[in-house]
């Protein structure tokens, strides 16, 4: 009997010391990456301003080709959304909120069972050599604790993906200049 109560002491310490952590941890994330690409804003915008053309540089399409799509609202620009079916990926959506074109979109995305929607963007910046590509995204893991565990790592865990569609993004982009 006392080792019953002394593991359960144990998980009990545990239990607290990790809400105790989580709830000390920032609620703000935020990930953001950049490139160069060799082709004007009007040939890279197109690539991001239509749902269907994030499958052709999105890593994550690429993990997951039978990921289930459904689209919504216009082929491009504000309104435009869909929503995927992932086993790898997970589920969830996009929408694209704010768009100018050849310069900037603004998005938000969610993700089942991941609290609070993050809003991003895609801002392209005419500069010597081509135009550069920002992506950023940000968010709020408050009220949720499993994303409040995850959000110091976001930027880790989510930048590698974001270089990596923007390394796509702009192989597309340049091939079709």
């Amino acid at each position: 009997m006392k080792i019953i109560k002394w593991i359960a002491g144990i998980l009990v310490t545990l239990i607290v010391v990790l809400l105790g952590i989580a709830y000390s941890l920032p609620n703000e994330y935020r990930v953001s990456r950049s490139i160069v690409i060799q082709a004007a804003p009007a040939k890279i915008f197109p690539l991001i301003a239509a749902p269907k053309a994030w499958k052709n540089w999105s890593v994550w399409n690429q993990r997951d080709p039978s990921m289930e799509m459904q689209y919504s609202g216009p082929e491009s620009g504000p309104g435009a959304a869909w929503d995927w079916k992932s086993k790898s990926q997970g589920n969830g959506g996009m929408k694209f909120n704010q768009v100018q074109a050849d310069q900037k979109l603004e998005y938000e995305l969610h993700f089942e069972g991941m609290g609070k929607p993050s809003v991003g963007a895609l801002v392209l910046e005419v500069q010597a050599g081509g135009t550069k590509v920002t992506w950023d995204m940000h968010g709020s893991s408050e009220g949720n604790l499993m994303m409040k565990l995850f959000a110091p790592f976001m930027d880790k865990m989510v930048g590698p993906d974001f270089e990596a569609g923007l390394l796509n993004l702009k192989k597309l982009a340049e091939k079709t200049s």
